[in-house]
Order: structure tokens, then C-alpha cells, then sequence
């Protein structure tokens, strides 16, 4: 029963619940809780979790959730996981503080991907769920929208501070989202009256006192022009400080960040760059892909024509090639769990190396001294290696590493040279990959007699 969780794929927009609400701490758990699971039963509509979480993993059932509950009290608190195993995915998160805490309860629910919630009647359930909550637990806040945007907005956290551990409320409305309820303290700092007349798909005050506030019938185009003016109306009648076009030319602005950009990527490069993107941060994922579209990478300069070769000056070649063996597979040793590619010595396994490498931001997350001692052979005597196997290359080889070269048709190559500026900094890593050079000998070698 593997778990499918948003943080284990590709990264993509999700729709991104922040639920914070109090709850009876005299009265029983099972039927205090019964009014979050009856709406989550009710609502989920195609993504109800089907796997609960602590210490151990079960099947969703009532039983395995009390069962998840004592597994993870600790003195102030318990809380458990609720996934799905099938798509789309499912993260979420419940939280209880127990004595002599305050009796908060928070619930966080992340389902991707964000387009899922196209359809208006989905939209609707979802939005039913979270009023059932509301409308059962004081709540101060809560908000559902894409995470991305949510990222991009920076509006303040609501939740425990760092320091002190006590919570801190809003003093004011920062932002307003696809969907928030916003609590009795809030709602009279607003004024209960423009809050309830507020121009959006859906407002509805409480039976708690809290405000119900929806600003477009679907999350999933939430960067439409439309819905991005109702979204920027709500805002300014809320905060009549504000300045209507000013909300409206900076959300705006964050659908542009958030607009599909097609990967044009450098061709030699395109699956390494296509995972750098990959390890950015969905909200972030957009720029980078047009950072790299504009970004080539420098030809490589580490080569001579061949008719200017410096010739091998070791007493015992056989001996100096052992050496090179030696230092490749120190790399084999060093990268193989990570990368087990390596033991291949494939064109393949160079890219994969440069991603480990780039990933691990290797240059200045390990001792220089061991890079330039351990790392620098052990790269270039590997790139060397990958240069004899796969484009019939020979080592030339020298006393000095930096001067030895392997022959590849009309030209020398210098991969420990390569090495160097290779491990320079984390953006040598793109611009001298070990990739890239291998790419340019190998057209370099086809064009040769």
C-alpha cells in the first residue's frame, strides 16, 4: 500500500488548504472529530484519502484514525496523516493541541495537481467541507488556493511564532484568496457589514460569527483575467486603503510568473536542465525554465589540435593508466548509491552525474581541499574514461594531471582540465559540464576522417 504524497512528484501547482479552529478539549475525541470526518466523507469528491498515518500506515477506516491518534500523542499534542494511493495526490495533516495548551486544531490539505479542481460542482463540495468545519470549529482562519500563487502572494503565516510558540492573529486582511473564512475578530476589525457586502461568487456569514468568503466559482483558473478581477475587488473593498489597480496590476504580475513557458533548452544540455527545473520550487518553476531557455553554456575550451599534442613524458605509461583507472573509480565509490548510473562510465551517467553534482551543490558544500585533492582526479580521470570507452579515444598520458589528454580524432581533450573549472562554483557545473564536452567531442569525432 504505497502511499501517493505531493511531495514525492514532479512539481506542480496544488490546491493548498490552511484550516486554524479550536475545538472541545472536554469533550470526547471520537465525537468531537466526528463532524471533520463526516464532511471530509461527505465532500472529498474523487479525493478522499484511502491510507491513515503515524507510526505505522493503515487503511482509511474510523478504527485506524483513533488508532493513528494515540500513536502520535505526545505531552502537548497528537496529529496524524491522511493520503491516497491513487491519483490525483493527497497530503493532509491534522493537528490537535492538548492541556495545558489551548485546545487548537489545525488541518492542512494539499491535492494535487491544482487543475483537478476545474469543475464548478467540485469546487463547490470542497467549499462545502471547509463551511462544515467552520461552522462546528471556532475557526480564525482559514484559506484555500493554488500553492503557487499562495507562495508568491508572501502574505504572513498564520500560525504559532518561532519564538514564544503562542499564536498570533491577523491584525488585518494582508490577502484575500479563492476561498477564506475569516473569523469573529477579524470579521468586526473589517466591519461586519462591508464584509458581508463584499462583491465575490459567495459570502456567507456563520452561524459562529465567522465570514464565508468565496471570490470565483473554480480554483484551477484562478489566474484568469476574470477571476483575478474579482479576486483584486474583494481585496479593495475589504482594504478600502488600498488601491484597486494597483491589487489588480499585481496579481496581474503573478499570473505572468506563473504563465506555461515551453522549455527551449539547449540541446546538449536538455535532460540535465529539464531536471534542474524539476528541483525548483513549483512557484519558481516558470522563471527558471526561461532563465535556461535564454542561458548556452560556454563552447568548451579544454582541447588542442591534435598535431600540437604534448606527448606522454611518464617513465611508465601502463603504470600512469592505472592511476586514471584508480581515480575513476574513486568517483564510482563516492557517487554509486546516489548515482548508480556510474558504474556504467555511459555518456548517460556523466548527465547524471552533473545533476547529482549540481543538486548536492557539491562545490561549496564540501572542503575545497578535498575537491581539488580527491574530487578534481576523480572526475576528470572519470570524463577521460568515458571519452576512451565511448568515442574510441586513447590517453596521452603526463606527469602533470592538467596536462594529460586523451586523443579523440583531430583533437586532445584535457578533462582533468574540464575537472578544474568544472567544480569552481555551483553554475560551473552547467557551464562546463562534463556532459556538454562529451557532446562537443562526440560531433567533433564524427566530422573526423
Amino acid at each position: 500500500m504505497k502511499r501517493l504524497s505531493v511531495h514525492d512528484l514532479k512539481p506542480e501547482d496544488l490546491l493548498r488548504l490552511t484550516f486554524d479552529g479550536a475545538f472541545d478539549q472536554q469533550a470526547a475525541l471520537e465525537r468531537e472529530l466526528e463532524p471533520f470526518l463526516q464532511a471530509l466523507e461527505k465532500y472529498a469528491d474523487g479525493w478522499m484519502p484511502d491510507v491513515v498515518e503515524n507510526k505505522r500506515r493503515r487503511k482509511y477506516a474510523r478504527t485506524a484514525i483513533w488508532k493513528a491518534l494515540e500513536e502520535g500523542r505526545e505531552d502537548v499534542f497528537t496529529s496524524l496523516g491522511l493520503y491516497r494511493t491513487t491519483w490525483p495526490a493527497l497530503d493532509m495533516s491534522l493537528w490537535l493541541w492538548l492541556p495545558p495548551r489551548p485546545p487548537e486544531l489545525e488541518i492542512t490539505v494539499n491535492v494535487q495537481p491544482l487543475s483537478f479542481f476545474a469543475q464548478e460542482e467540485r469546487c463547490r463540495q470542497f467549499v462545502e467541507m471547509v463551511r462544515a468545519w467552520a461552522s462546528h470549529y471556532p475557526v480564525s482562519h482559514a484559506k484555500a488556493h493554488s500553492s503557487d500563487d499562495t507562495e508568491l502572494a508572501g502574505s504572513p503565516n498564520f500560525g504559532r511564532d518561532d519564538e514564544t510558540e503562542y499564536r498570533k492573529g491577523f491584525d488585518k486582511i494582508y490577502e484575500v484568496f479563492w476561498l477564506n473564512v475569516f473569523g469573529p475578530k477579524l470579521v468586526e476589525t473589517v466591519g461586519r457589514e462591508r464584509m458581508l457586502s463584499t462583491p465575490a461568487h459567495r459570502v456567507e456569514e456563520l452561524p459562529n460569527g465567522s465570514v464565508l468568503l468565496v471570490t470565483w466559482p473554480t480554483v484551477a483558473d484562478f489566474a484568469s483575467k476574470e477571476a483575478r478581477l474579482a479576486q483584486a475587488r474583494a481585496h479593495a473593498h475589504l482594504r478600502p486603503d488600498l488601491d484597486f489597480d494597483t491589487l489588480l496590476r499585481t496579481l496581474g504580475e503573478r499570473s505572468v510568473m506563473l504563465a506555461p513557458v515551453e522549455p527551449r533548452f539547449y540541446p546538449d544540455l536538455a535532460s540535465l536542465l529539464s531536471r534542474v527545473v524539476d528541483f525548483a520550487a513549483s512557484h519558481e518553476r516558470q522563471r527558471r525554465i526561461a532563465e535556461l531557455n535564454a542561458w548556452q553554456p560556454p563552447e568548451p575550451e579544454e582541447w588542442h589540435p591534435a598535431d600540437s599534442a604534448l606527448p606522454s613524458d611518464v617513465d611508465d605509461e601502463q603504470r600512469a593508466l592505472e592511476q586514471y583507472s584508480l581515480y575513476a573509480e574513486h568517483l564510482v565509490a563516492l557517487l554509486h548509491s546516489e548515482v548508480p548510473s556510474v558504474f556504467e562510465a555511459t555518456p548517460e551517467s556523466l548527465t547524471d552525474a552533473d545533476y547529482y553534482f549540481w543538486r548536492e551543490e557539491f562545490p561549496t558544500s564540501r572542503l575545497r581541499e578535498a575537491i581539488d585533492e580527491h574530487g578534481v582526479p576523480a572526475i576528470g580521470a572519470y570524463l577521460g574514461k568515458v571519452l576512451v570507452r565511448h568515442l574510441g579515444g586513447r590517453w596521452i598520458p603526463r606527469r602533470k594531471l592538467e596536462e594529460a589528454q586523451v586523443l579523440v580524432g583531430k583533437r586532445v581533450w584535457l578533462p582533468f582540465v574540464r575537472a578544474r573549472h568544472y567544480m569552481r562554483s555551483r553554475q560551473a557545473l552547467l557551464d562546463y559540464s562534463l556532459t556538454q564536452l562529451f557532446h562537443v567531442a562526440e560531433r567533433h569525432q564524427a566530422r573526423s576522417p
